[in-house]
């Protein structure tokens, strides 16, 4: 299918290219063209379409990446609240997890996609229970996503591990995996070694959550040591790269592992803050040279899948946690938004807005209040733009929402009534 675009504000997010006004083509999963108008018509060249949309100079962009979530979590929405990390897990997600069919998660995670899409994420980096569940959830609803693992000590094995990676990285071309495993503090040092020679044997890097709250650097530095990137370093971990979530409590030798290895660094500011885990030192990555993207982390700890609301938070918590308010500007925190994390995601094709990468893009309304007056459009989106805002969201070339409706398989209202379904028993 062939799809015209026009008429638009574009930001291809390609380095030190402005805004401008023109179009982009589209042909089956990939773009065809981005530039002006004035172009087309300089062209000898006839082009025929299936669907033209006209933009009405509102804004085109790359869609945004959500690199780090759990997406089957949105059942624990609203139920897991109020409590810091260590008791939130034990005490309220891990009995309730226990519960969980691959049916339930089927659902849970198609809710997450609805969240997704109408916040204008047109990918995310999702480690839950039950990979092979959600990466057909994920196909089902048109959903780009990059698998990882949530290895620990009571779920799946490095095998398994090593089996989902080879099938997921040859199945779909929504569907991509990458190694990882959930933490430190809930795999033992034996299962940890297993998974860096798995690393070794692909040549692929990992990624886990890491230095997420105060207590968990404090007890690795007990058992081994040594604060969690370095020990994990010291296995073997990250020689071919990865990445952690969270790295809100770093330690000086914590950045060198991170600048030496090429690790990302995915800030997940929402949950963070509502754990009061703490604040991530976002201006110090930037400065040793760290790429770092933005996740929602789940529905159980954040509550909301709105990247507006985590790119506003990861440059208002920088700016509060380095006491100056020209730290973090949005530029760079849009950038993180979408470029750095497809960079940390891998999705190398999907980073920017140009000729023979993959169509993921979305549509922002600048004909609203809180995007008018038109000073600096990508200040607008940081500062105060939101979910209302997103027009139309493009993966693959194909259209899943636009103007508050979607263009799915399924309707949402029967995704809504299996939910709830599932949520009933579970609660029983």
């Amino acid at each position: 299918m062939k799809i015209r675009l026009y008429n638009a504000r574009i930001l291809t997010m390609e380095e030190d290219k402005p805004i401008f006004l023109g179009e982009v083509w589209v042909e089956n999963d990939r773009i065809l063209y981005v530039g002006t108008s004035k172009s087309v018509k300089a062209g000898k060249k006839v082009h025929s379409f299936d669907k033209e949309i006209d933009c009405e100079e509102n804004l085109l962009m790359p869609g945004f990446k959500n690199a780090h979530t759990h997406s089957g979590m949105t059942f624990l929405r609203s139920y897991a609240d109020d409590l810091p990390l260590q008791k939130w897990l034990t005490e309220k997600v891990f009995p309730m997890e226990e519960k969980l069919t691959g049916e339930d998660i089927y659902h849970f995670v198609k809710l997450a996609i609805l969240e997704y899409l109408s916040s204008g994420i047109t990918a995310v980096f999702d480690m839950y229970l039950m990979p092979e569940i959600m990466a057909h959830a994920s196909m089902d609803m048109g959903m780009r996503c990059v698998l990882t693992s949530g290895l620990n000590n009571f779920t799946s094995s490095v095998g398994v591990v090593e089996e989902e990676y080879e099938k997921w990285n040859s199945f779909s071309p929504l569907i991509t995996y990458q190694l990882g495993f959930h933490a430190e503090y809930t795999c033992s040092k034996n299962l940890l070694a297993q998974m860096a020679s798995l690393a070794h044997k692909f040549r692929a890097p990992v990624y886990a959550h890491i230095s997420e709250t105060s207590s968990e650097v404090t007890n690795c530095k007990k058992k081994y040591g040594m604060t969690p990137p370095v020990f994990l370093d010291s296995l073997g971990m990250f020689e071919y790269g990865g990445g952690g979530y969270h790295c809100v409590h770093m330690r000086p030798e914590d950045f060198d592992v991170f600048h030496k290895r090429g690790l990302y660094v995915i800030t997940n500011p929402a949950s963070n803050a509502k754990l009061a885990s703490g604040i991530a030192p976002l201006s110090r990555f930037l400065e040793k040279g760290i790429t770092v993207a933005i996740g929602t982390d789940g529905a159980a700890s954040n509550n909301s899948l709105d990247m507006f609301k985590e790119m506003y938070l990861a440059t208002s918590l920088a700016k509060l946690h380095d006491k100056n308010a020209a730290s973090m500007g949005a530029e760079k925190v849009l950038r993180m938004a979408t470029v750095n994390g497809a960079s940390a995601m891998h999705l190398n094709d999907a980073d920017v807005l140009a000729k023979g990468k993959l169509a993921d893009m979305i549509l922002i309304d600048l004909q609203k209040p809180n995007m008018q007056p038109i000073h600096n459009i990508e200040k607008n989106i940081v500062y105060s733009g939101s979910k209302q805002n997103v027009k139309l969201t493009m993966i693959g070339g194909r259209i899943l929402y636009q103007d508050g409706n979607y263009y799915l398989a399924e309707e949402p209202v029967h995704i809504y009534k299996e939910v709830n379904r599932s949520i009933t028993r579970l609660m029983q």
